[in-house]
């Protein structure tokens, strides 16, 4: 078996490469794809948002737990399900972009239910066995830390590409067109499943567990320890207000362009220049951590980020240029911490294993993952009904002065409250500092040699 190195980088890379084409693509242009396309009412489509993400959070548990009480193939634990699941997924993902002209408006919200639910499942047989394999792929806390940074880079060119070519290729004359959307996805989808494969070709997984070993099965076990585990639980609540804020600004952004600034293909703009602040963080985050910690990196991002959306309030008659580069310092604040996000899961999975003496990567990051898709499940009902509250109506093509003012509030005073709540959360009750995350690692290093 060769040694870690940049294969295995590489290869971890392409996992989130492939996840993000569609995530990415879902998160910022499906809501105008169903309101403007579709037509369906913006409220009835956040129903659906929160409808779905709740399933998928419960899909999400039910599947790390499935994978955690089953023993790895000669192939590994988790790269198999990567294989077999990505084919469906990726065949899931065009079809939530079919348009079948004609039909009446029950009939395009029953199809939006059927794909897009179906789409968020498999996404999730996919995206849980992806997230844990970093465990297996190296024991080496270094070398999982690395793999978490190439994650983000993964991440982060996929969100480039689509938030680059996705308006370029999907609006015409400024309007969202069914067969540039279906053509979108189809292009989309050809990468993803390029990318799951180099995933699975590239990754190797080192960590296996003893075959006379059974999994865990006890439930009650487990639970508890989770119930027990207080930083694992102040991060779930942070992660949950940050994912909703920041799915709440992605698909406010597409109508605040669009309608706004009146150009909905200066999102292309906007993507490069968020791509930029995670390419800026990237070489500063190991430093950085190294001198002051995860928690406090992290925390000092938020506090920066909410300054920048609450001045961004409180001057509201900026050009489209101005407020794209005041915009892109807050970027920068919370680009940090999706640089060391994952690095977070690693210390919560070892204070798992402190507490229980089980090592349950998968149930771990799938609860992780739940919180995130709970976050993702109210950010589109509150989207929703959000946009319909301020008055928004897809069939004027200039909005009302009272409309486009809701607007401007949701992309800028909305996110400064919930990044402010979220740097309370990691700031003031997240206990893991650097100290502490040092000792922990220590304390579980004697466990291990003591049994």
């Amino acid at each position: 078996m060769r040694p870690f190195g940049y294969k295995d980088k590489f290869g971890y890379l392409f996992g989130d490469f492939g996840n993000d084409f569609f995530f990415a693509l879902v998160a910022s242009f499906l809501m105008v794809y169903y309101t403007d396309v579709f037509h369906i009412h913006p409220a009835a489509v956040g129903g659906l948002f929160l409808l779905a993400r709740l399933w998928d959070a419960v899909a999400d548990i039910t599947w790390g737990r499935f994978i955690d009480t089953r023993k790895a193939s000669k192939h590994g634990k988790f790269k198999p399900w990567i294989y077999r699941m990505s084919f469906p997924l990726v065949i899931s993902g065009v079809l939530m972009f079919v348009y079948i002209p004609g039909m009446s408006d029950g009939f395009y919200l029953a199809y939006a239910y059927v794909t897009y639910i179906l789409w968020g499942t498999l996404y999730s047989t996919v995206n849980i066995p992806y997230g844990s394999m970093a465990s297996v792929i190296t024991a080496d806390p270094v070398e999982r830390t690395v793999l978490s940074t190439w994650r983000s880079l993964g991440a982060t060119l996929a969100q480039l590409i689509v938030g680059v070519l996705g308006p370029l290729l999907m609006f015409v004359n400024n309007e969202a067109n069914a067969n540039r959307f279906l053509m979108g996805a189809v292009i989309f989808g050809v990468l993803s499943i390029t990318s799951y494969m180099a995933c699975y070709k590239l990754s190797i997984e080192r960590v296996v567990m003893d075959e006379n070993e059974k999994p865990n099965t006890n439930l009650k076990k487990t639970l508890q320890g989770l119930l027990k585990n207080k930083p694992l639980i102040i991060f779930l609540i942070g992660s949950l207000i940050f994912l909703i804020n920041l799915m709440l600004i992605g698909t406010v952004n597409t109508y605040l362009f669009k309608d706004y600034f009146g150009n909905a293909q200066l999102l292309s703009v906007l993507s490069l220049v968020q791509s930029a602040t995670i390419f800026i963080g990237m070489p500063l985050v190991k430093p950085l951590v190294a001198k002051f910690g995860k928690k406090e990196v992290a925390a000092t991002g938020f506090l920066l980020s909410t300054v920048i959306y609450l001045l961004l309030y409180l001057i509201p008659d900026l050009s489209v240029v101005q407020y794209m580069i005041i915009l892109s310092v807050g970027l920068f604040g919370y680009a940090l911490f999706n640089l060391i996000s994952w690095a977070f899961i690693t210390d919560l999975v070892d204070y798992h294993e402190y507490l229980t003496g089980l090592r349950e990567d998968a149930t771990i990051y799938s609860i992780y993952s739940f919180s995130r898709k709970v976050g993702q499940a109210v950010a589109g009902g509150i989207g929703g009904v959000a946009v319909a509250a301020v008055g928004y109506n897809a069939s004027l093509h200039v909005q009302t002065a009272e409309t486009l003012k809701g607007i401007y509030l949701l992309a800028t005073l909305v996110p400064a409250i919930g990044l402010f709540l979220v740097f309370v959360c990691i700031a003031v009750l997240y206990p893991l500092n650097k100290k502490r995350t040092a000792q922990l690692v220590s304390d579980i290093n004697a466990k291990r040699m003591s049994n």
